[in-house]
């Protein structure tokens, strides 16, 4: 994505937000979104929040007969609008289901598995391994490098943090001597990679390769566990999360009108529209 659109969409954010200030409405649904995610929420070149995202809640909107309204906000926010429920109905935004999250909002049934994903300058040499056609690289490739990510992602929390309870979220970069930068959305960290300021960026599967696709110099790799960080693994294995649509907690009506049309979509009607979004059909 262009700087430049990066810019425009900043104004357009500000109109959005004038229009969400005011209180959920009986007729409304209110969507809080990050639009720098593609496929499942991005800009289109009229400035216009497209996605699968926005897709599946814009059906839920003709499920309920409301109509519905999103506001492009940072990710590292959404979680704690929604919980407020002062002026959003639900989150949409690849949003990765996690125990603590789920403290604070309900979440609809997962709809897209992921794994976590690594993009490195074209030139770069990298080790490379193979699960089926899957190429990939193990954790351990990333020490001592700075690696950017989308702030409070769980590319964020893989590279960062460790906490007890979560399996998986084990901070797999703590004390390998890498350093971590937190970028508004993941586009900007992928430019702070052209700008030689970080040698790689950690984010999910298919926003990786969007960019990879739509920006020169770029390549891009799915991040595996080594088969020694578990005992009972036999071979390296991938990060794997799955996305939900937040709500916030006691809006039943919305919670079940989001489960219905995500089983109405099932697998296949999923994968079509994340297809279409990444102008594969």
């Amino acid at each position: 994505m262009k700087k430049i659109v990066l810019g425009l969409a900043s104004a357009a954010v500000i109109t959005a937000s004038a229009i969400s200030l005011t209180a959920c409405s009986d007729n409304k649904i209110y969507v809080d979104t990050n639009a720098f995610f593609a496929p499942f929420e991005y800009y289109d070149k009229d400035l216009n929040i497209k996605g699968v995202d926005v897709d599946i809640m814009n059906m839920v909107g003709e499920k309920l007969n409301k109509e519905v309204i999103f506001t492009n906000t940072e990710f590292d926010v959404i979680i704690d609008n929604v919980a407020s429920g002062k002026k959003f109905d639900c989150g949409a935004a690849g949003i990765t289901i996690t125990e603590e999250r789920k403290e604070k909002v309900d979440f609809s049934n997962p709809y897209f598995t992921s794994v976590q994903y690594a993009i490195f300058p074209a030139n770069a040499t990298v080790t490379t391994h193979l699960d089926g056609d899957v190429e990939y690289v193990l954790w351990n490739e990333l020490g001592g490098k700075e690696i950017g990510v989308q702030r409070d992602t769980t590319g964020d929390i893989y590279v960062n943090l460790e906490i007890d309870g979560e399996e998986g979220y084990t901070g797999q970069l703590h004390g390998s001597g890498a350093k971590c930068t937190a970028y508004d959305n993941a586009q900007l960290a992928v430019d702070a990679i052209g700008a030689n300021k970080m040698d790689a960026v950690v984010v999910d599967k298919l926003p990786a390769q969007y960019i990879v696709k739509n920006n020169n110099g770029y390549k891009c790799y799915a991040l595996y566990y080594p088969a020694s960080a578990d005992e009972e693994a036999t071979a390296d294995y991938p990060t794997v999360e799955q996305y939900a649509i937040c709500v916030t907690k006691g809006n039943s009506e919305l919670l079940n009108a989001i489960n219905s049309v995500l089983e109405e979509l099932g697998e296949e009607g999923i994968n079509a529209l994340v297809s279409q979004h990444l102008g594969l059909k």
